[in-house]
């Protein structure tokens, strides 16, 4: 009988899972998605494979909480940030400094990862699914805007919020980053005379 590391087994369990999952989005970050095995996970959380088995069924189903577990937390700081603002302007302005300071903790790495992946369908859904959720405030601050061409300018704004996320993975200062990307959000919402 494996020993229990916690006050209950209820407590033994999360922090089972939470082992797993940790481990499951390091090796998904620095491997990809094969990496992520049920072995693999198992070995770099320090359990044996069929231990990951009483937690998740397969592979597939331990990139599924992984995506369940890396938005929770973006979201509810975006949430929170933006709650007590009402300016469609200064709503642009938190979303993109949060969200880069975001990226600057390094939150949505594993959701870069598994974007950047070859996932089973249900998986994909799940992910586009939560990325919508994420960018709803972006999106409705910039309808609140009127910006012209909606879609093409949200889709262009988009890029270059991922190419500062990027840019502060890579090293570059959060501040300056994060200041010149405003500059663009900024100059791309502008009313045009």
């Amino acid at each position: 009988m494996p020993r229990i590391k916690a006050p209950t087994v209820a407590e033994h369990r999360v922090r089972q899972r939470e082992a797993l999952l940790n481990a499951a989005k390091e090796l998904l970050i620095e491997g990809g998605v094969s990496a992520v095995t049920p072995a693999a996970v198992g070995a770099a959380a320090g359990l044996s494979r069929p231990s990951v088995y009483e937690y998740f069924s397969s592979g597939a189903d331990i990139l599924t909480a992984v995506i369940e577990d890396a938005f929770p937390r973006g979201n509810a700081e975006l949430q929170s940030a933006l709650d007590s603002v009402t300016s469609p302007a200064e709503r642009l302005n938190v979303y993109v400094r949060v969200t880069l300071r975001l990226a600057a903790e390094g939150v949505h790495r594993p959701a870069a990862a598994l974007a950047a992946a070859q996932l089973p369908a249900e998986c994909l859904a799940r992910l586009s699914e939560l990325h919508r959720e994420q960018a709803a405030p972006f999106l409705e601050a910039l309808r609140d805007l009127e910006v012209p061409e909606l879609t093409i300018t949200a889709r262009l704004l988009r890029g270059v919020l991922e190419a500062a996320m990027a840019a502060i993975e890579s090293g570059a200062s959060l501040p300056v980053v994060t200041e010149r990307t405003l500059v663009f959000v900024r100059s791309a919402v502008a009313p045009t005379r």
